[in-house]
């Protein structure tokens, strides 16, 4: 009797928890993508109307460098003023004027119609980004560089992640030399690993209308991806200080004539590109994206433009970026506050690490920024998942680690309901007057037990008689365990053969078909 104990028990647990990860019906999950955010806010009303003010005369008096002569044309039409000094500086009725054209309703798309983002309001969501040069072989234990197939692979797996509502190109593919063709092929390899919104870069304005085409056949025409563009351009056109990136300005306008959104990056870090102080770093930020919304707005009023404030943190002992610090956390949570001041769909970074592996430092990293990001309302919380080495390796167990993280934080967005139900008090009554005098097994309990409660897919909550009765498993193990599981199974983003085909014939695609 007493042998056959623990095999029931084990039975009973093992049920339980086959019932708490099975997946729920999505009007019946506690978290979704787009919970409202909002609840902390570092910056005082006060400190906010400081930093805007201070944006506005960085543009007035300092303005910026080096746009392309195509950007110099579109401002100075719209009212900028190009200095002798060949500065291009915007009167604050300029800057006032972009931001009431400014497009505050965007939604990015994604191809199947079950993942679309709004980013109204301070609606929170989190995905990838980071175009890192190496991938992190956990199992090897050593950095290796990144190739198309290992960017292809994180897409799938994203794919599947219910955390994870978004992918911006997390790596480089380093395997494919000519500039065209792999950014081409990013394209190709992030559409067929997921339905849900994908970001690209562009190194090249010249590579845009390819691009353009390469959309259009999947979206099945010219209209149906003007109608739903599931892609937007991750576009990095300033170099901070104050300086426009004459290139990728010329990509921004050719994704604008193409109908692709495109998110205006300004990637300052603090004592290095930007001031050292957070407030200062902030600033700039804002006055480069503000700079940003005048030269989208000039070419089309309202196009679908992020404002996209990443300033980064520095460790000035070393000069090494901070991406995992406190400082990081904070400014990211800062500029989600000056977006929602704006009223503006907004991103920035959150989620990602400095530590080398999926250690312990990397999960107090990854889940402080995210919790952070998530709780100051930022729409797009880029870099949130699979991201070390302070944005130089990517890591695919790391990523499916950072959906449970993900999972975490976007339950502390959803926050604390308070009711005459969740005040429970009928309850309190009941189980204290003549009840059981606990609350296990209540119709009240059982009834809110996954509405309210967010059970990780691989973390471990066992006590340690039970973690070693079922074999004492290790979380790096069981991520990769989930790992391959994901990519031995057929994505369902893949397109059918007569589209692949299509695509093939007028591209040079390195992905085997």
């Amino acid at each position: 009797m007493n042998a056959q104990s623990p095999t029931r028990r084990s039975g009973g647990r093992s049920a339980r928890r086959e019932a708490r990860s099975s997946k729920l019906a999505d009007h019946l999950r506690p978290i979704r993508a787009g919970l409202e955010g909002g609840q902390y806010k570092p910056l005082s009303d006060i400190d906010v109307e400081k930093i805007h003010q201070a944006a506005l005369t960085a543009l007035e008096t300092i303005g910026l460098a080096d746009a392309p002569a195509s950007g110099v044309e579109i401002l100075t039409n719209a009212g900028a003023i190009l200095g002798d000094d060949g500065r291009i500086r915007f009167p604050r009725a300029l800057v006032e004027d972009a931001l009431a054209k400014a497009n505050r309703e965007v939604t990015l798309y994604s191809r199947d119609g079950l993942n679309d983002l709004d980013l109204s309001g301070q609606r929170v969501h989190y995905g990838t980004a980071g175009a890192a040069v190496h991938l992190v072989d956990i199992e090897g234990h050593e950095y290796r560089e990144s190739t198309l197939q290992d960017l292809h692979d994180a897409a799938r797996i994203c794919d599947v992640l219910d955390n994870i509502n978004f992918v911006q190109r997390p790596m480089v593919a380093r395997d494919i030399l000519d500039t065209m063709e792999g950014e081409l092929n990013s394209v190709y390899a992030c559409t067929s690993g997921t339905t849900k919104h994908v970001g690209i870069s562009f190194s090249e304005a010249s590579i845009v209308p390819h691009a353009v085409e390469m959309l259009h056949k999947i979206a099945g025409g010219k209209d149906k991806w003007l109608e739903r563009p599931f892609m937007s351009n991750s576009n990095c056109f300033v170099v901070p200080p104050m300086k426009f990136a004459t290139e990728s300005c010329e990509v921004m306008e050719a994704c604008i004539e193409g109908g692709i959104p495109v998110l205006l990056l300004s990637a300052g870090m603090a004592g290095a590109t930007a001031p050292s102080t957070i407030a200062g770093a902030i600033t700039q930020a804002c006055a480069e994206c503000l700079a940003g919304l005048v030269y989208v707005n000039a070419i089309k009023p309202g196009h679908p433009a992020i404002f996209g404030t990443w300033p980064f943190g520095l460790d000035l002992r070393t000069g090494a970026m901070t991406v995992g610090s406190g400082e990081q956390a904070l400014l990211s949570a800062g500029c989600a506050q000056m977006h929602a001041f704006y009223g503006l769909p907004g991103g920035a970074a959150g989620g990602a690490s400095d530590s080398k592996m999926p250690d312990m430092q990397a999960g107090w990293e990854q889940m402080c920024s995210n919790v952070m990001a998530g709780l100051s309302g930022l729409n797009m919380v880029y870099e949130a998942a699979g991201m070390h080495s302070s944005l130089l390796g990517f890591c695919h167990e790391s990523l499916i680690l950072s959906d449970d993280i993900i999972g975490q934080a976007m339950r502390c967005v959803r926050g604390i309901e308070v009711s005459d139900e969740t005040l429970a008090l009928d309850q309190m009554a009941e189980v204290c007057m003549g009840g059981p005098g606990h609350y296990l097994g209540t119709e009240q309990t059982l009834g809110r037990m996954q509405a309210d409660h967010v059970y990780p897919s691989l973390g471990d909550r066992t006590s340690p008689k039970e973690w070693a009765e079922i074999g004492k498993p290790v979380l790096i193990e069981k991520a990769i365990a989930k790992k391959e599981e994901i990519l031995a199974t057929r994505s369902k983003a893949r397109f059918d053969a007569e589209l692949d085909s299509d695509i093939r014939a007028h591209f040079k695609i390195y992905l085997p078909a």
